[in-house]
């Protein structure tokens, strides 16, 4: 595969590859049927990044890509149909302005692109040198003739000209549900894969009612949605920024029943088993919710010792996995406890190797 070209030819026979190796993978845990979520075979990308590569010929900037160990071999990308349309729209555009002047090229080694699904995108620009004022008018006039936001970093610098946010519209389950996505922040890169895992998510906890603590909430990406499905949501996330884009999130969404802890996993486990006390949860009683259902989306690592233990505990264990291999090993412990009732695979990345799961877990009697 070419980088940054969707072979969309080949887009079902990936698909269907990676539900192989899904089902043998767990084939010992669960007999029931994998659900598959397909992504849409091009334009499904709503963030991407690049190097900048200098020709030395030339002098003209290149947008260039990597592969694994291979740093110093880069590879210019004259096509990304896996970006967003409005990727694909801008980065000609960018890079013409880029090579027509002499400020905005000079020691640029990086451009960032974050988009939504509603056309908005922030462009942020990362260099090795202190960005002036004169870059700063440039910078705004390239603004104006994109429409779109424009970032400007180095060491310990940042100019913004507009938001250093796309606000991001997603319909699920019948409502709009918006998204503050700040450029450094995580967000899942795929759209339509996103709102089909968050609609997964709350019609497999229909009915179960009480409450639910959420671990790694991010921005409120899962939180928000789910929270029409319960009394009271208890949500942590350990990342500064991600609470505040959380708490942002909440109130533009007018979600009343969702409280945002800024703790860890770990941190919380050891709250909750009175192991030690923490300021940040001085406002919250943690003996007042009655919950019913636990939800994990965990890094790559997948969960400790601990979270796991902690999750034993509840009747519902809804787990979303980028890494299928840790949620396997982790799995494998939860089983002990629970039945597995529900499997998907969400293709959120195609023409890669990389698989998304989701699974339900029900408390054994």
């Amino acid at each position: 595969m070419q980088l940054g070209l969707a072979p969309t030819e080949h887009y079902q026979s990936q698909l269907n590859t990676k539900v192989a190796q899904t089902q043998t993978q767990f084939a010992h845990l669960f007999d029931g049927e994998l659900e598959v979520f397909s992504s849409p075979p091009k334009h499904f990308r709503m963030r991407a990044e690049f190097k900048i590569w200098h020709d030395k010929t030339t002098g003209l900037a290149q947008y260039a890509m990597h592969l694994p160990g291979e740093r110093n071999k880069p590879i210019v990308i004259e096509s990304f149909d896996i970006g967003s349309e409005t990727i694909t729209r801008l980065m000609p555009l960018l890079l013409q302005n880029i090579n027509s002047s002499e400020n905005l090229r000079k020691k640029l080694f990086q451009v960032e692109f974050l988009t939504s699904t509603t056309g908005e995108a922030v462009l942020s620009l990362i260099y090795h040198r202190p960005l002036d004022d004169a870059w700063q008018q440039l910078a705004e006039q390239l603004a104006s003739y994109l429409g779109c936001n424009i970032i400007g970093r180095s060491r310990k610098q940042k100019r913004t000209v507009g938001n250093d946010f796309v606000t991001e519209c997603l319909l699920v389950q019948g409502r709009q549900t918006f998204y503050q996505q700040v450029e450094t922040g995580f967000t899942q890169p795929n759209a339509a894969v996103c709102v089909a895992m968050l609609e997964w998510a709350c019609k497999k906890i229909e009915g179960i009612g009480k409450d639910l603590l959420e671990l790694y909430c991010g921005n409120g990406n899962f939180t928000i949605p789910l929270s029409k499905h319960f009394r009271q949501v208890l949500a942590t996330e350990v990342s500064k920024n991600s609470v505040k884009s959380a708490q942002t999130n909440i109130a533009q969404n007018q979600v009343e029943n969702i409280t945002i802890a800024r703790l860890s996993s770990e941190e919380f486990t050891q709250a909750i088993n009175g192991v030690r006390e923490f300021r940040r949860l001085k406002d919250i009683d943690l003996h007042s919710y009655d919950f019913s259902t636990i939800f994990v989306d965990p890094p790559r690592a997948g969960l400790d010792k601990g979270t796991i233990s902690l999750a034993a505990r509840f009747d519902t264990i809804i787990y979303i996995s980028c890494n299928p291999t840790t949620l396997l090993n982790n799995l494998e412990a939860l089983v002990d406890t629970h039945t597995i009732e529900h499997l998907a695979l969400f293709d959120q990345f195609p023409y890669t190797e990389h698989r998304e799961c989701g699974v339900v877990l029900k408390k054994r009697n």
